[in-house]
């Protein structure tokens, strides 16, 4: 007798107003299987499990769970059946402890009043289970990005499980983090459970995928099993075309010592004694878990973060403390990693967006009146440059894909002159074909004497773009890498706690 699917979504259509995001897509899930839906920005991926997850209705189409067509209304019906979902953008409530979030719509109760004893209880003991270093009764306003990523894994791992759906899930997880999260995939796998995995990483199709399935332009283009799935078929399916190489060869030319730390100590203790050094021409990477402190060391020396020992210089002029708007003035722009919190102003236009850095500098105002036309003229140019789809400027932020949001991003570093531009996870949710884009756009910063400091949680993108290295870990500094010496293993062998001799 065959085997049935799970889950089976047939001649899926879906449209919202001017967008037909899902145009007849398929998609069947199995017991005890991983399979991976790909595709660009825009291609219908985030669309199609927010269908089967109840977050909306398909226009046309059916979706069947056990063999039985369903008709899901919302999360909360998707999850008593068993169909659970973690979502790129969260839905968690900042000023709600850990345990408040992961029972929010399901709370326990005695007696007609919530049963807070028990929910500590119970949330306690899943986030155990789970691995996850975060406390249980502590707000989710004060933890880090990474940690209210687990608070979301943790939410779909509350109750009995047929179908988890997981969207971008390590896209704010450290290696160690990556390696818990693919343990507790393993084991739901054992127990029957089928899983939706949405990401850009391709290296983590091999680890733990069983079938791909590739959606371009709102349609199922092939579904494939993993051993039949080289990188470069995958990429061509994806975008339709052969991308050659993902990272490009950068010609390094180091001069001008543009950005210096010496011994930098934050008022928040988490960067310790750090110094480091940034010249023009080059791409300087700093490596690290999340809370190593490599983050907050670039938001130190832009005036983010309070310096409470040690020296910042930048073109030899100690800036010490000086204010992000002083370090804008000066050419030093920070790119931060969570664009929709701290990059974006996600209601607003594309125009306004890009424009905000440098409304009081030429092509955007005259004296103190703004020159609309130069705005429009300049912010068009930006635009055109980096490719923005669709090329709407008038379009509110939120309205474009996650790889268009950061096309957007980067655009605002473009607005005015910029001699050092840091770079805080900048591809973050992206697509192959985007991901590309945006190498290829520090490499050409780089190469027109831009100095660059690239901060990612991806490994490949610090071996493979950067000329040196440095390695953080619990706030210090661990190591200095070039040349030779510049191998993942070296890199790696500085992430973890060293064994006393």
């Amino acid at each position: 007798m065959e085997k049935q699917p799970v889950l089976e979504a047939r001649g899926i259509d879906k449209q919202f107003p001017g967008v037909h995001a899902l145009k007849s897509a398929n998609l069947d899930l199995y017991e005890g299987e991983v399979h991976f839906v790909l595709g660009e920005n825009g291609a219908g991926k985030s669309t199609l499990i927010s269908l089967i997850a109840g977050v909306h209705r398909p226009t046309a189409g059916a979706i069947e769970f056990g063999g039985r067509p369903i008709e899901l209304s919302s999360v909360h019906q998707a999850r008593q059946l068993g169909i659970s979902a973690v979502f790129q953008e969260f839905s968690l409530v900042p000023q709600l402890t850990v345990e408040e979030n992961l029972f929010l719509g399901a709370e326990a109760t005695a007696g007609g009043m919530l049963d807070k004893r028990r929910m500590r209880a119970r949330a306690r003991e899943i986030l155990e289970r789970l691995g996850f270093p975060i406390t249980a009764g502590e707000r989710v306003a004060y933890l880090s990005r990474a940690e209210q990523q687990m608070v979301e894994i943790a939410k779909a791992f509350r109750g009995e499980l047929s179908v988890l759906i997981l969207d971008e899930p390590t896209a704010s997880l450290t290696e160690r983090e990556t390696e818990r999260l693919f343990g507790l995939i393993e084991k739901a796998k054992a127990a029957g459970v089928g899983v939706i995995y949405i990401t850009h990483r391709l290296n983590e199709i091999r680890r733990i995928g069983d079938r791909i399935t590739v959606l371009r332009d709102g349609r199922r283009v092939a579904t494939l099993r993993v051993a039949e799935a080289s990188e470069t078929r995958l990429v061509e399916l994806m975008t339709g075309r052969v991308i050659e190489q993902i990272f490009p060869r950068i010609q390094f030319r180091p001069g001008e010592r543009l950005l210096e730390a010496k011994g930098v100590t934050t008022a928040s203790r988490n960067v310790r004694n750090v110094s480091i050094r940034v010249h023009a021409g080059e791409i300087v990477g700093i490596a690290g878990l999340i809370g190593s402190g490599k983050s907050e060391l670039a938001r130190a020396c832009f005036g983010v973060e309070r310096v409470a020992a040690g020296e910042v210089r930048f073109a030899g002029e100690a800036v010490t403390g000086a204010s992000p708007r002083a370090m804008l003035d000066r050419g030093f722009f920070y790119l931060p990693p969570d664009r929709k919190l701290e990059g974006l102003v996600m209601m607003r236009g594309a125009r306004e967006n890009i424009a905000l850095p440098s409304l009081a500098h030429r092509h955007f105002s005259r004296g103190w009146l703004l020159d609309r036309h130069g705005e429009r003229q300049r912010t068009a140019e930006l635009a055109r440059r980096l490719q923005l789809t669709p090329p709407d400027l008038e379009r509110a932020v939120d309205q474009f894909s996650g790889g268009n949001q950061q096309k957007v991003l980067l655009a605002k570093a473009l607005s005015r002159e910029v001699r050092l531009f840091v770079f805080d996870e900048p591809t973050v949710g992206v697509d192959v074909a985007t991901r590309v884009a945006i190498y290829e756009f520090i490499r050409d910063l780089c190469e027109a004497g831009a100095a660059i400091l690239l901060i990612s949680s991806e490994l490949p993108e610090i071996l493979n773009l950067s000329n040196r290295v440095y390695v953080m870990y619990r706030g210090s500094l661990r190591a200095e890498l070039a040349g030779a010496d510049l191998t993942e293993d070296k890199v790696l062998g500085h992430f973890f706690e060293r064994e006393a001799a």
